[in-house]
């Protein structure tokens, strides 16, 4: 690699770092604070289940920098001795909105 692509590399590496340590705030790790609230949940309708073992892990407002984006509900596998699906949700905080993600139970 050359010295000014090197340099170049190095400095977008660098920008990137600084934009996304930008958006977190002091309080969850790497939590991404957003001051636009999330538009209502877009309603969904369940396609057929695959299997007895899956369960509905329904969409969600996604933040991508600039914009919500509406991320699509889907099927997912109950992993070996998980029971429930705890849905992830926007928690508005004193720095703004932010993601908390779902998780097994």
């Amino acid at each position: 690699m050359s010295k000014p692509k090197a340099i170049g590399f190095f400095a977008l590496l660098i920008l990137s770092s600084v934009l996304l340590l930008a958006g977190c705030g002091g309080g969850a790790r790497g939590a991404v604070y957003v001051r636009t609230p999330p538009p209502p949940p877009i309603h969904e309708t369940m396609t057929v289940s695959p299997g007895p073992d899956y369960v509905w892990i329904g969409g969600h407002h996604v933040w991508r920098g600039n914009a919500y984006e509406w991320e699509g509900g889907r099927w997912e596998r109950r992993p070996g001795g998980r029971r429930d699906w705890v849905p992830g949700y926007w928690k508005e905080t004193r720095h703004g909105w932010m993601w908390v993600d779902g998780h097994w139970r």
